[in-house]
């Protein structure tokens, strides 16, 4: 069957890329698309990178992968869109588009006669990922967050849509796999999980880095994942899965008190207990110091590394094996 997104279009064993106007009430944005219809049939699996600025690895790997992946290697079709949110990947650098400060990862799946993240993620929802067999959404620790790499999946009502979704979620090969217990929320594969869709998040790399060896880490997951979908044959340029992948599940957040300086006395990667100092607020103008405390017992998977911070930013978050 053709492979069709808005105007473009890939016949069967054609690869095409493009870009497509989509309105967002206030301005147009352009949105990179690489359609790869293979060259026998087989499911449809969407890649997004670029959901949120300043996250450069899932956008450098789903590029990389874009540029390999060719119509006579592919079982199925394979839609890749490297820069999902334009105005945050290119002006905001940031979670927040600069155009309404909203963050898209919190409003799928969108609504079209809304704000201009609003409208982009019901595009996105609509045009991109709604109809795909399975979904992987490409991200990475920002600017301002240090970050374990980790695999994320909701779990739903239907038990044989998470089945299939954890299966994912251990192929991509990572030593951590987070699992949330519902699909509630405006996050992208919790919204393609309501769907029915199998979705998974990528979590790969920190600081908002451009490093290669974690770009090629997460393009070998991307390899291990189509292989384990049966859109490619097994790859044999791939590093070798050395840990196993192990369950986990969310604990707690920690979140500032108050504006202020950030100062932490727990590293992410760090084991904590509830109620143990993690670290102070403390107040610029006037010295006084809030202290922070951990909300929960089990390890700091992802924290903040910047130095200011407004009340209600998220200082660390914690989990533990599942078993």
């Amino acid at each position: 069957m053709t492979l069709t997104v808005g105007p473009l279009r890939a016949e069967p064993g054609r690869k095409t890329r493009g870009v497509i106007p989509v309105d967002l009430g206030l301005t147009t944005v352009e949105i990179p698309l690489v359609l790869v219809n293979g060259s026998r049939p087989g499911p449809r699996v969407v890649i997004t990178g670029g959901v949120h600025g300043g996250e450069f690895v899932g956008i450098d790997a789903a590029t990389r992968l874009a540029g390999f992946l060719e119509p006579d290697d592919v079982t199925g079709q394979v839609v890749i869109c490297p820069v999902a949110n334009p105005p945050a990947v290119y002006d905001g650098r940031l979670g927040k588009s600069p155009l309404d400060d909203v963050n898209i990862n919190r409003v799928f799946p969108g609504d079209p006669a809304g704000g201009p993240t609003e409208r982009l993620a019901a595009w996105l929802f609509e045009h991109v990922i709604s109809g795909a067999d399975a979904y992987a959404d490409l991200h990475s620790g920002g600017i301002d967050e240090t970050l374990l790499d980790f695999v994320g999946y909701r779990l739903t009502s239907d038990a044989e849509l998470d089945a299939r979704t954890r299966a994912m979620a251990h192929a991509v090969g990572y030593e951590r796999v987070l699992f949330g217990r519902n699909a509630e929320g405006g996050n992208s594969h919790a919204a393609a999980a309501r769907q029915g869709i199998p979705a998974i998040l990528i979590e790969t790399g920190q600081l908002g880095e451009r490093d290669p060896a974690q770009a090629r880490a997460l393009l070998d997951g991307l390899y291990r994942l189509l292989h384990h979908l049966g859109v490619i044959d097994a790859p044999q340029h791939v590093a070798p899965v050395t840990v196993p992948p192990r369950d986990w599940v969310w604990t707690g957040s920690v979140v500032s008190p108050a504006t202020g300086l950030w100062y932490p006395d727990a590293a992410t990667g760090d084991e904590v207990t509830a109620g143990q100092p993690v670290g102070r607020v403390i107040d610029p103008a006037d010295g006084s110091e809030h202290k922070v405390t951990a909300t929960a017992t089990g390890q700091i998977l992802y924290g903040m590394n910047g130095l200011t911070v407004a009340p209600g930013a998220e200082l660390a978050a914690i989990a533990v094996p599942h078993d």
